[in-house]
């Protein structure tokens, strides 16, 4: 683990005493998130000093603890019996010895906006009680840390309070019945699972929780599952929050060739790890026998991650491992992820449908089973001026793509855009016409995972590159 600023710890406050010196707006906020946490705040400050929001917090209450008012100054005896101290004070010289007071009394202190006297510091925090995340920046960037407070607010709905109560109520019953190991941690997956959906748990959730603990007591392999995951064209950041979701509860991830290295290490650290890449031309995995795996690992009751690049549903013979898991009688649940054809439009900055250029969208498989020209297809149809076309898998087919097209009247002119590992640190882009496809592809590299476009959407993209490699030809013959 690399070095930490400063340790990260949750400090249980309730029915213990907490004292605050200070009647400001700081110390309010303070005084209420200490109550909050249970504990019986006491407050030192005239009467006279107390700000309107410290006056509401004593009108009003708290309902997990109290805050009791004495109208007097801060004293040295204060600090005797007490768990933590937390002083907003004026002047430096006053927060010190307020601090040095503290610390002799062997109580932590906390003085608001003067870091040089804290033993320890508050957090940005996230509620969703009794789960609690909090945000530090070591005092850095306050402003930071709010900003990571609100995107985590937006990861974590207000009904996860609900399933983590729900938790509580069952964990001694889960620890009692379930070994360590497998079982237990499918149960609380499932569990974690049903607790980032929208809907509180209710009667019908704890009757179905208890349902599934009963299963894994009678037979561990019950907790046997396969999710289908589909990690998008490379970058990790393209990930779906379910997919992470998926990854950092498994227990096998079955992976293709083409998954990068930093989706791989977004995964659960003592999940088992198996390349069964596919790639034509080369020595690979049957599909044959990753059905196998995914099915005796489910089976032995484990929760296997099927990884594929991609969307699971477009080309990744995602349709055969389904069939194969449901004959077995094992759940399988479909992650779905960006599709190449969506991250070859954000590369070249186009929208691959348009009003006026094209009114259909196709994704074509480049090639056939036995790696030929996929001879099934209705090239005629897919030889229309007012559609973009994408070919998955078609580096090595695509001299006979473009012949194949122009022959069925696609005009040779017609614009196509060509990339490689897109999305990745990598990616390699080709632009120009029908024509020119088996040499823009010769030039990006035919081995490599080859992505084709054909449409007028691309035309003024393709254009410009042309325009470019003129000015260039002329450069060099100046």
């Amino acid at each position: 683990m690399g070095a930490l600023a400063t340790l990260p710890v949750f400090f249980e406050l309730k029915g213990r005493r907490a004292v605050m010196a200070g009647g400001s707006a700081g110390a309010a906020w303070k005084a209420e998130l200490l109550a909050a946490a249970g504990a019986e705040v006491h407050l030192y400050a005239p009467d006279e000093t107390l700000c309107e929001e410290m006056r509401e917090l004593l009108v009003a209450g708290s309902p997990s603890g109290t805050v009791v008012h004495h109208d007097r100054p801060w004293s040295i005896g204060i600090f005797e019996g007490a768990a933590i101290a937390v002083g907003d004070l004026e002047s430096a010289a006053e927060a010190r010895g307020f601090a040095c007071a503290a610390r002799a009394a062997g109580v932590p202190v906390n003085t608001v906006d003067k870091p040089d006297f804290c033993q320890f510091r508050f957090g940005t925090i996230v509620n969703r009680s009794p789960v609690v995340v909090s945000i530090s920046t070591d005092g850095a960037a306050p402003i930071l840390g709010q900003s990571i407070r609100r995107r985590i607010e937006t990861l974590l709905p207000p009904s996860l309070a609900g399933w983590a109560a729900l938790a509580t109520r069952l964990r001694a019953e889960v620890m009692e019945r379930l070994e360590p190991g497998p079982s237990r941690r499918a149960f609380w997956e499932r569990l974690s699972d049903r607790a980032f959906t929208a809907t509180a748990p209710d009667e019908k959730a704890e009757a179905d929780a208890g349902r599934f603990l009963d299963e894994l007591t009678r037979s561990p392999a019950a907790g046997g599952r396969v999710t289908l995951v589909g990690c998008g064209p490379g970058e990790a950041e393209l990930l779906t929050l379910k997919a992470v979701r998926a990854l950092q509860a498994a227990d096998v991830i079955l992976f293709d060739d083409l998954v990068s290295d930093e989706i791989l290490e977004l995964s659960r650290r003592e999940a088992k790890r198996m390349l069964v890449g596919k790639r034509a031309s080369r020595e690979s995995c049957r599909q044959e026998d990753i059905n196998a795996l995914m099915i005796q690992f489910a089976k032995a009751g484990r929760h296997v991650v099927r990884l594929k690049s991609g969307d699971v549903s477009v080309f990744g013979r995602a349709g055969e491992e389904i069939d194969a898991l449901k004959r077995q009688g094992i759940p399988v649940a479909i992650v779905p992820g960006i599709t190449a054809a969506s991250a070859l439009a954000a590369s070249f900055g186009v929208s691959l449908t348009h009003r006026d250029r094209a009114q259909q969208l196709r994704f074509v498989t480049g090639h056939s089973k036995s790696g030929g020209l996929p001879e099934e297809l209705d090239w005629q149809a897919l030889a229309d001026d007012y559609a973009t076309t994408i070919f998955y898998m078609g580096g090595r087919m695509a001299p006979k793509i473009a012949a194949r097209l122009i022959e069925n009247g696609l005009p040779a002119s017609t614009p196509v855009a060509v990339a490689a590992n897109l999305s990745r640190h990598d990616e390699t882009r080709g632009l120009g016409t029908l024509a020119d496809l088996g040499a823009i592809v010769e030039r990006i590299g035919v081995d490599r995972p080859i992505l084709i476009g054909v449409g007028r959407v691309f035309a003024e993209l393709a254009a410009a590159a042309a325009a470019d490699s003129r000015d260039d030809a002329v450069a060099a013959t100046a």
